[in-house]
């Protein structure tokens, strides 16, 4: 593919935040019609969209038209385009993204402490369907309970998800927390789990015991994350492989691109695509999990 020439940013980029793959390769798996990338993001131009003053990270931009042309090129028609701690609570970004993608596109936002009622209905509107609680201290400080529950106040009646961004051994002690959540909570990143804990080291319990309750949903994205042995992430495609055998109706996936806060260079997102054939070998859970979970999950229709 032949990415779109995009402004440079103000700001170099912080370390771990790679240009994405230049030559990302044409994926050899078809996907089934109306296929959702349901992570990725949109950072800038910052030109236009700046960056919050109070950012953790500097991304390189990534404008929507680049995510829409990578998305051309690997077969995805719909996606949900997550807001991202470096844009904090200004979701002008997200809001434009959203409004051009002709209703293929859902978003993930961050609600802060001033973020009003209005505000958030008008999110909705434009296609909003979750929120997103970041427990990574790379990211911000770990939300508090109360915290917790103001965003739930005020987000209430209108079905949004929870997203939760957690890391290993974490998820096993939010467990608790998980549970008491109302409605349909996402894991990103199958939780970022250590594979040195093995299959049946504590995270994996406690995502299989998530599962079980029927109200929390796994994203078996970012298999180059939690991969210790590089491309083509033979250790962390088995683990995501588990997880949609174990409960193939509450998986979903994402490229995550433009891949940022990570180690080495950006993935090949043709590569992320074709490993979906091993992650879901079983065609009638590879349409689950791309088209009929997202839709269900994200509000999709059906069909367009």
């Amino acid at each position: 593919m032949t990415r779109p020439v995009v402004p440079e940013s103000r700001w170099p980029p912080s370390p771990g935040c790679p240009p994405p793959h230049p030559a990302p390769r044409t994926p050899a798996l078809v996907l089934p019609p109306d296929s959702c990338d349901a992570h990725c993001h949109v950072f800038g131009p910052a030109d236009v969209f700046p960056y919050a003053t109070d950012r953790t990270f500097t991304p390189l931009d990534a404008p929507k038209e680049q995510l829409f042309g990578l998305h051309a090129h690997l077969g995805l028609s719909r996606a949900v385009v997550v807001q991202s701690s470096c844009h904090g609570d200004d979701h002008r970004v997200l809001l434009d993204a959203l409004g051009s993608g002709g209703g293929r596109l859902r978003g993930v936002a961050l609600i802060g402490e001033t973020t009003t009622r209005a505000e958030i209905e008008e999110l909705h509107r434009a296609g909003v369907r979750a929120f997103r609680l970041n427990f990574l201290p790379h990211l911000r400080t770990p939300p508090t309970r109360t915290e917790i529950d103001s965003v739930l106040e005020r987000v209430d009646g209108l079905g949004w998800a929870v997203q939760l961004h957690v890391r290993g051994e974490e998820i096993t002690t939010l467990e608790d927390v998980v549970r008491a959540l109302p409605g349909r909570a996402v894991v990103d990143h199958i939780g970022r789990v250590d594979l040195r804990a093995g299959p049946d080291g504590p995270a994996m319990r406690s995502l299989r015991t998530l599962l079980d309750s029927g109200d929390v949903w796994v994203k078996v994205s970012g298999v180059d994350r939690v991969s210790r042995q590089g491309p083509p992430y033979a250790d962390a495609v088995a683990l995501a492989a588990s997880l949609v055998a174990y409960a193939p109706e509450r998986v979903v996936w994402g490229t995550d691109y433009p891949h940022v806060n990570i180690t080495g260079a950006a993935p090949d997102d043709g590569l992320l695509v074709d490993l979906l054939g091993r992650i879901a070998p079983d065609p009638s859970h590879l349409r689950r999990l791309m088209v009929d979970n997202p839709a269900e999950l994200f509000d999709f229709p059906l069909s367009y």
